[in-house]
């Protein structure tokens, strides 16, 4: 087939050959896990050999010398005879430190490599969503900041209430944003090292290395969990760290979907409304048939997505539950799966948010429309009001109202006409004494109550002061490729 390659011929997963960042792709990619593997061993190494074992420093300098330059090709072939992922690249690194190879891996077993690595990865993977998340909540903020005082349409029940405001609503978003973003720090600042625990989570191989001497085996694994840039390790472990790490991570991963399906899910309400689009491209096409359509695709691809990472939030809650005794292997092809797939996904629908919120559309006349449409029936207890303070009987004027108001819901509702409750109210002569006053009454300023004093309060004393640690990063765009 013409132009094809080798990669066309299998399946690829969209998350990476589609959408996903290049960091985050690099961070589950192989290269990322396998060099941190020699770092792993390397750090084992360093921290015996400070602690007496007899380790060479020309042992040390051959490692440091190979972490990079992995024979993928050897590797595989190793493991097709081993059937054993960390022994073949045990051997694959000690075929080029031929001096170190006695003491690679020494003392340690395979979730030493493969359960720390997956410790770095999830954290490297908060590392890399924070910032993003930080940008998708500045931007937020600005646009309710600038928004603060437009009045809207609430809805509740998906039907006209309230009048509220463009900012305050895209404060309601943001509240859920920042409860996000705590919860993501939380999560990241919970991770603990495994450490170096051996097979069972007893220490009992190092202890034998360090002829029973316990100081030198806690010693070890405060050493090797510093080298690897963790503050704590978890003080007891089977042979794997515990499975609910995993759960904590990834539900707070399945939150935020959550919050950006539900802040999409009403973008794309609005957008049907024409209040508010998300951005759209000179060039772009909304539908192959239809070519007046803008259909909001970046949403769409936000609650698409959200969905998919809302769902895999089960995987680590059913493998935590049926890891027996000290661990079982059933645990491992799953997490190869979920643990990447969240944090793709979480980077993903993260990057496209940033992109929708640095250029939502506004239309304040469509708004304005919409409220003329409603707001007579929302200003009948202003007006009786008005009318009682004029010397009128409340009982009649609401009375007068409630006729008048009938009369126009028949004609919007049955008729398709717009709603002339004001022409009406205006040519009953009873209402005379206020005729005057009509336009201040109909002011949809007055019916927002204190939306603006909210957002400026909530954006000032909770959005960001969230946002100070990331300040340097604060000024990447995101330019969508698809």
């Amino acid at each position: 087939m013409e132009g094809s390659g080798e990669e066309f011929m299998k399946y690829r997963s969209p998350l990476v050959s589609r959408y996903a960042s290049k960091e985050m792709a690099f961070n589950f990619s192989d290269m990322k896990k396998f060099t941190t593997w020699r770092r792993l061993w390397l750090y084992l190494a360093k921290a015996e050999k400070e602690l007496g074992l007899p380790i060479t420093d020309a042992q040390v300098s051959e490692m440091e010398s190979h972490l990079e330059d992995i024979d993928f090709v050897m590797a595989a072939d190793e493991e097709g005879k081993l059937r054993h992922d960390v022994m073949a690249h045990v051997h694959t690194f000690a075929h080029c430190c031929p001096t170190a190879a006695p003491i690679i891996h020494l003392g340690a077993t395979s979730c030493y490599v493969g359960d720390d690595t997956d410790l770095i990865m999830l954290r490297d993977g908060f590392d890399i969503l924070l910032p993003k998340l930080a940008r998708v909540i500045d931007r937020l903020a600005n646009f309710a900041e600038k928004y603060a005082d437009l009045p809207t349409l609430g809805f509740t029940h998906y039907q006209p209430a309230q009048l509220t405001t463009v900012g305050k609503r895209a404060c309601l978003w943001l509240q859920d944003l920042v409860m996000d973003m705590r919860n993501l720090q939380r999560a990241r600042e919970d991770l603990r090292f495994r450490g170096v625990k051996g097979t069972t989570g007893t220490q009992a191989s190092f202890l034998q290395l360090f002829q029973g001497d316990h100081e030198k085996v806690e010693e070890l694994d405060r050493k090797v969990t510093e080298m690897a840039g963790f503050k704590k390790s978890y003080l007891v472990t089977g042979q794997t760290y515990s499975r609910k790490v995993d759960i904590d991570s990834l539900c707070v991963l399945a939150s935020l979907a959550a919050t950006v399906h539900k802040i999409c899910t009403d973008i794309r309400l609005l957008a049907n409304l024409k209040e508010i689009e998300e951005p759209f491209e000179k060039e772009q096409i909304g539908s192959s048939a239809m070519p007046y359509k803008r259909n909001p695709m970046r949403a769409e691809r936000c609650c698409s997505l959200a969905r998919h990472l809302m769902a895999l939030v089960s995987d680590p809650l059913q493998t935590a539950a049926v890891q027996w005794l000290e661990r079982t292997l059933d645990d491992s092809a799953n997490r190869r799966i979920s643990l990447p797939e969240s944090f793709l996904t979480a980077d993903i629908i993260l990057s496209t948010l940033q992109n929708i919120t640095e250029g939502l559309v506004v239309y304040p006349k469509v708004i304005e429309r919409h409220i003329r449409h409603e707001l007579p029936f929302m200003a009948t207890e202003n007006i009786i009001m008005a009318m009682v303070k004029a010397g009128g009987n409340r009982q009649d004027c609401h009375e007068k109202i409630r006729v008048l108001s009938q009369q126009a819901a028949a004609v919007v509702k049955q008729e398709g006409g717009d709603n002339d409750l004001l022409a009406r109210v205006q040519a009953d002569p009873y209402f005379a004494p206020i005729i005057g006053q009509l336009d201040s009454i109909l002011d949809p300023k007055t019916f927002i109550g204190r939306a603006p004093q909210q957002v400026t309060r909530f954006l000032s004393e909770e959005v960001r002061p969230v946002l100070e640690p990331y300040k340097s990063k604060m000024d990447v765009k995101i330019e969508l490729e698809l």
